[in-house]
């Protein structure tokens, strides 16, 4: 067995990997040993590439790769072990923008190292698609970040005729390429990369809110259609597999989020176009009376139930308080309570977010129930403890056409004997409209951070 068939069957181990990975990231339980088993198979395409000839000859400027690859452990590591379960969204937009610059990169290098004019047709689509493709998920995923990280407004930015613009920034990105099939050039090549770039800050502008994730998955979806043309460009059949994992798995993905959240993707990418969205506040808002509790109130309530129902959202996230709530089910379990949470398909701000975060905390994953099987169960709630969620429990998902949530499945605390909610104010969540389960009579509020609320909650218990 020569060196070829050698490196060829380490690619394959590797393709096998990367699809085993993404089985495992099917799980909770397994995420963990899919990301080990995908990472042992991209250090082994890695090791492989380094003894690959091109053209007959050895690898070219190994000081330049290792020393690239050297820069960007120095700089992603150290970003992924202390970024903040908050932040894993921005940290996803990141890292899926510099994939997409990167293919976008070989591409263009792969255009200006061969004499393009005596490339087959074919071929120079492949480039040029790499080109568009990741230089636009490059730059949407750069205003993504952006607005996840809150440094401009994280709600759509839009503009009378925006549809006619884009839509012209479309057509000439494809105008471009059809100019490079027919006469390469270098210039046509740029003009095409900054177009590309302007399409893909357009193309995220009019996005925000809850929308911008769904947005982050069919963005990581472009950047696997970037490697895979990439992959078509060098002939490398393991960039071609991992690519078309990355593409479908990302376009399956945003498919999920569009139906957890009762919207079209359509809906989702263009809903916003050429007009500002602006939050319904009729019905007076914080002028509206509410019942307001104290910790040790809910604490004699929640001890003395017999089932409660904890619905975990993005507040609870960013008090940083998946260990305290961990910490009341156990007291509440200790007092013969049943505890089990509820999880929405998009709590937090990615699919999966939630349950990593109450992983982390060391929760049961047997406590840890989707909105289905929640809901069939809401209604023989005693208490239903909602911390840091609005949206994803907002009635008018069922009750109110025309809200811009309706249509959306969401978890049933409404069902349950009491509701009890966890905010720091009386502000809309995502979706920027009020919640009227906040106004229901059984429904009672404790403001405050959810981790200090949720720590007086436990010495309730415990005293009870």
């Amino acid at each position: 067995m020569n060196r070829q068939n050698v490196i060829d069957c380490i690619y394959l181990f590797a393709a096998v990997t990367f699809i085993l990975a993404l089985k495992g990231l099917s799980s909770p339980k397994r995420a963990r040993a899919g990301t080990v088993v995908g990472a042992v198979g991209m250090v082994a395409a890695v090791g492989a590439t380094f003894f690959t000839k091109v053209d007959g000859h050895t690898l070219q400027n190994l000081p330049l790769m290792i020393g690239a690859m050297v820069l960007g452990v120095v700089v992603a590591v150290p970003m992924s072990r202390f970024m903040k379960m908050t932040s894993m969204p921005q940290l996803i937009a990141i890292f899926n923008g510099v994939g997409g610059g990167a293919a976008a990169l070989v591409s263009v290098a792969e255009f200006l190292h061969y004499d393009v004019a005596y490339l087959a047709t074919y071929q120079v689509l492949e480039i040029v698609a790499g080109v568009l493709i990741g230089a636009m998920s490059f730059a949407g995923s750069a205003v993504a970040y952006l607005k996840l990280q809150e440094l401009i407004t994280g709600r759509p930015i839009t503009y009378p005729g925006q549809q006619i613009v884009n839509g012209a920034i479309f057509l000439g990105a494809l105008g471009l390429v059809a100019a490079l099939v027919h006469s390469p050039s270098n210039v046509l090549l740029w003009a095409l990369v900054g177009v590309s770039v302007v399409l893909g800050i357009s193309f995220v502008l009019p996005i925000g809110g809850a929308d911008v994730p769904v947005l982050i998955s069919l963005l990581n979806s472009f950047t696997g259609l970037a490697v895979a043309a990439s992959g078509f460009t060098l002939d490398s059949n393991v960039l071609i597999v991992a690519g078309t994992l990355v593409g479908a798995s990302g376009i399956l993905l945003t498919k999920l989020m569009s139906q957890a959240m009762g919207r079209s993707l359509p809906n989702i990418l263009f809903s916003a176009f050429g007009s500002a969205v602006v939050a319904d506040t009729s019905g007076g808002g914080e002028d509206r009376p509410v019942r307001a509790g104290t910790p040790e109130d809910i604490g004699v309530a929640l001890a003395y139930a017999r089932k409660v129902i904890i619905v975990p959202g993005y507040g609870l996230a960013v008090a940083q308080a998946q260990h305290t709530v961990r910490e009341l089910a156990e007291q509440l379990q200790a007092k013969g309570v049943d505890v089990f949470y509820a999880i929405h398909p998009v709590a937090g701000r990615m699919p999966g977010h939630m349950n990593v975060l109450l992983a982390e905390a060391n929760v049961p994953y047997d406590e840890l129930k989707e909105m289905d099987e929640a809901n069939a169960e809401m209604s023989t709630a005693d208490v239903v403890l909602v911390v840091g969620a609005n949206d994803t429990v907002n009635p008018a998902a069922k009750t109110t056409p025309g809200s811009p949530i309706y249509g959306m499945p969401i978890i049933n605390a409404d069902a349950a004997k009491q509701v009890v909610f966890l905010k720091r104010s009386m502000r809309p969540g995502f979706a920027g409209i009020e919640n009227e389960l906040l106004y229901d009579p059984k429904t009672v509020l404790l403001f405050g951070d959810a981790k200090d609320t949720l720590a007086k909650l436990v010495a309730a218990v415990k005293a009870s």
